[in-house]
């Protein structure tokens, strides 16, 4: 009576561990979930078809080093949606599978680990923002486009008019892919920061050259 009892006991329990296995329940394993865009928007500037246009391109970039199976989304604020909540909850980890930040409240509390600008080799690895092959951003291209503030939520009226805008009239908020060097702090200590820097000079493809930028943005997998 015993063992007849004691089967079924066992059997729930080969059943619950292989549920839990397969939702990923418990797992701890670093999946590839964050990168900056090895591309620019170019001629679109800031008009890059929404929020929703922006997670296509993530999705289309993640696919072409085959993480397109993770639900990308693009860390852009806009009027209606502040990018904090738009990433998950974390932890995020690059190409490296090297963890970027354990939750949300980490990222935005203690930022990214960047290399100071002007380094362009990584033997030790010590910089997270590499984009979805591996790469480091270019020197002339460190602003990375948010249009959000340093606490993750929409910087006011410097989102390229919602990312519909390549206009001469408007702006985007962005932030630094890397680190000023120590004793520069020329703008303030928000110029060193990962996701709200400054304003850029216009949304034109131009306008987002001109303080070294290309219109790269961040990808953050939300599942």
């Amino acid at each position: 009576m015993r063992l007849i009892t004691t089967i079924p006991f066992v059997l729930a329990l080969a059943l619950s561990a292989c549920s839990d296995s397969a939702s990923g329940g418990g797992s701890t394993e670093p999946r590839f979930s964050f990168f900056v865009t090895s591309v620019g928007t170019g001629t679109s500037g800031g008009d890059i078809g929404g929020l929703a246009g922006a997670d296509e391109i993530c999705r289309s970039l993640a696919t072409a080093v085959g993480a397109g199976d993770r639900r990308w989304r693009a860390y852009l604020s806009s009027s209606t949606e502040d990018a904090r909540d738009r990433i998950g909850d974390g932890p995020w980890y690059n190409l490296r599978l090297l963890e970027v930040a354990a939750d949300v409240d980490s990222l935005h509390e203690d930022g990214i680990p960047r290399l100071l600008w002007g380094v362009v080799d990584d033997p030790d690895e010590l910089g997270l923002v590499i984009d979805e092959n591996g790469e480091l951003v270019p020197l002339t291209e460190h602003d990375i486009i948010t249009g959000s503030s340093m606490e993750g939520t929409v910087s006011e009226g410097r989102t390229c008019l919602d990312w519909t805008s390549a206009s001469e009239d408007d702006v985007a908020q962005v932030g630094h892919s890397d680190l000023a060097p120590p004793g520069v702090t020329i703008g303030g200590p928000d110029r060193l920061s990962w996701n709200s820097a400054h304003a850029t000079v216009s949304c034109t493809e131009e306008g987002l050259a001109v303080l070294q930028g290309a219109g790269r943005f961040y990808c953050f997998a939300a599942d």
